[in-house]
């Protein structure tokens, strides 16, 4: 098995106008979707992000911070998987909950780099698997 990350990018307001039932039941999909990973062997870690927070850059030798929000879209969460092959972490993110409750959603299907070609320096593994 390989690992990969869905990055789960929205609009920053997509839930802005939602009734709290649908929010429920979201959610609920959302533990279901977890639970069916897990049970599956394929989840590493999930987590959900806050939608504020700071983005950080230098220049030249000063450092810089403003809003990473100032755009319409956000990454609102993350799925850490092992999956056969890229084919299959795609098919993976197909079944997210996301994509049942609007048209915003979009998931970044990326492979992990767990270890440099050039050094061959081994990234250290996850140890807090759910």
């Amino acid at each position: 098995m390989e690992e990969f990350m869905l990055l789960i990018r929205n609009e920053i307001d997509h839930q802005a106008s939602w009734q709290p039932e649908k929010v429920g039941r979201f959610l609920k999909d959302c533990e279901v979707y977890v639970n069916k990973l897990k049970k599956n062997g394929n989840l590493i870690a999930a987590q959900p992000l806050v939608r504020e927070g700071s983005m950080i850059y230098r220049v030249e030798k000063a450092w810089k911070e403003k809003p990473f929000n100032e755009d319409k879209e956000v990454i609102v969460g993350y799925y850490h998987i092992l999956a056969k092959d890229i084919n299959d972490a795609i098919s993976i993110a197909k079944g997210n909950p996301e994509f049942e409750y609007g048209m915003t959603a979009r998931i970044e299907v990326r492979p992990v780099k767990t270890k440099e070609a050039a050094t061959g320096f081994v990234y250290p593994e996850t140890t807090n698997q759910i």
